[in-house]
């Protein structure tokens, strides 16, 4: 059965409602930036990516009354799909703008950028939606908090700085920052929960937070292991980014 966050979600998205679509965009646009960079090779550039991706969710938003989230489609798939059908709408246009020119089409063709036939998402794609579910979560716990409690956490975690530095710059004691790392802990446990279920169309999907060590009995040692997982992904989430600056 679908989660009543995910179809509350894709209701608010029927409705037209803004806050909704700005949160679509905010969590998954760079996701599919990535991903149309990645179909494109190098023929089409960052303004264009940047089109192709608002065209997405405009496309999107023309299907959304047709989407039924109880089909069994991942949500990740539902993105890939409306993303495909974009890019290759803009070849279909180049191409014809091309021979209305009188010239060959170069190495556009529907081929060559592996179009044909229904989404086939790659582990690379599948990873950066899971990190960007991961992320929207860690954004949001970051403004639940606020600025000085997310530090400990931003400091300590993602940052990977001992417990004795993080007292240090931010002026309090050790078992102080262990306290703190415990609340904002809580704080992002919740709100993963609640964005895996609202980003979540299967079972499948519901359960990778588990499958990557964000879950698990709140004791010490999974604490650990949880704050790892956390960090780790953080760093991915980092690097990739650092690569699309540089891309």
């Amino acid at each position: 059965m679908i989660d009543d966050l995910s179809t509350s979600f894709i209701g608010r998205l029927r409705a037209r409602d803004p806050a909704a679509w700005f949160e679509l965009w905010e969590n998954f646009g760079p996701v599919l930036r990535s991903q149309l960079a990645r179909w494109g090779r190098g023929r089409i550039g960052a303004e264009t990516v940047q089109d192709l991706s608002q065209e997405t969710l405009a496309a999107l938003e023309r299907a959304i009354d047709r989407h039924d989230p109880s089909q069994g489609a991942r949500f990740s798939t539902w993105l890939l799909a409306i993303a495909r059908y974009t890019l290759g709408d803009e070849i279909d246009r180049r191409m014809a703008h091309k021979r209305g020119g009188g010239k060959k089409p170069q190495s556009l063709e529907r081929d060559t950028w592996a179009l044909d036939g229904a989404p086939s998402p790659d582990a690379q794609y599948e990873q950066a939606v899971f990190d960007a579910k991961v992320e929207a979560a860690l954004r949001r716990v970051e403004r639940e908090a606020g600025f000085m409690l997310f530090s400990f956490y931003r400091m300590r975690v993602l940052e990977g700085r001992s417990g004795k530095d993080v007292a240090r710059n931010l002026g309090t004691s050790e078992p102080t920052v262990s306290r703190r790392l415990a609340e904002v802990r809580g704080l992002l446990r919740r709100q993963l929960e609640q964005v895996f279920a609202k980003y979540s169309f299967t079972k499948e999907e519901m359960e990778e937070a588990a499958r990557n060590g964000l879950a698990g009995i709140p004791n010490k040692r999974g604490e650990a292991g949880f704050d790892e997982a956390v960090g780790e992904i953080y760093h991915r989430l980092c690097q990739r980014k650092a690569e699309e600056a540089r891309g």
